[in-house]
């Protein structure tokens, strides 16, 4: 594999994950974070840091916005709820195994 096929390659493997994500918005964040330690906001977080590595002039409100398909703001009004008791002990629990 060349180099640039294994880049061809990542970014459809990344443009097939976010369309996933776009298609599951009843998947909230905080269950993210719960089972696989990340979530949207990391992956907006990770592009933004990308851009920063390659000079590309990108705000962390822009790079949210490839990542959720729409601005922040308007993505969480609509789709994100408010964690439950129960989604929060689950976080909270997990975050301490992976502190160990």
């Amino acid at each position: 594999m060349t180099k640039q096929e294994r880049i061809e390659l990542e970014a459809a493997a990344f443009r097939t994950l976010l369309g996933h994500l776009s298609s599951r918005k009843d998947v909230q964040n905080i269950d993210l974070m719960t089972l696989a330690g990340f979530c949207r906001n990391c992956l907006a977080k990770w592009y933004k840091s990308a851009a920063d590595d390659m000079d590309i002039e990108l705000s962390l409100d822009q790079a949210r916005e490839e990542i959720y398909g729409m601005p922040y703001a308007e993505w969480k009004s609509k789709y994100q709820k408010q964690a439950s008791p129960e989604q929060q002990a689950a976080l909270d629990q997990a975050q301490s195994k992976a502190e160990k």
